[in-house]
């Protein structure tokens, strides 16, 4: 995994374990209410590249925050940009009667 993206994730964990701390949960409820074992709680508080998106989901889910999954790629400038400039506006060549 690219450093940049092992950053990302690792940033990702520390917000997650700062929305814990701050609901003053601690790792064993919240692992429990996810259905997660502890150490997988950690490996994502972590940021590990190696736990499924959806153990994230569980935690975010217990901590009330499963909707902020919906940002990811939510404001996708450069796809709309390329989707803009791939768009050709044709015009349909006028019908032909039959007898032509």
């Amino acid at each position: 995994m690219l450093p940049r993206l092992r950053q990302l994730l690792a940033q990702a964990g520390e917000n997650i374990r700062l929305a814990r701390l701050r609901r003053k949960l601690s790792t064993t409820r919240v692992a429990e209410r996810a259905a997660i074992s502890r150490n997988t709680l950690h490996a994502i508080e972590q940021g590990m590249s190696t736990v499924s998106l959806g153990a994230y989901l569980q935690v975010l889910f217990v901590l009330e925050l499963e909707k902020s999954i919906l940002q990811l790629a939510a404001n996708d400038v450069l796809g709309r940009k390329l989707q803009d400039a791939e768009l050709i506006v044709s015009t349909r060549a006028p019908k032909q009667s039959p007898s032509e």
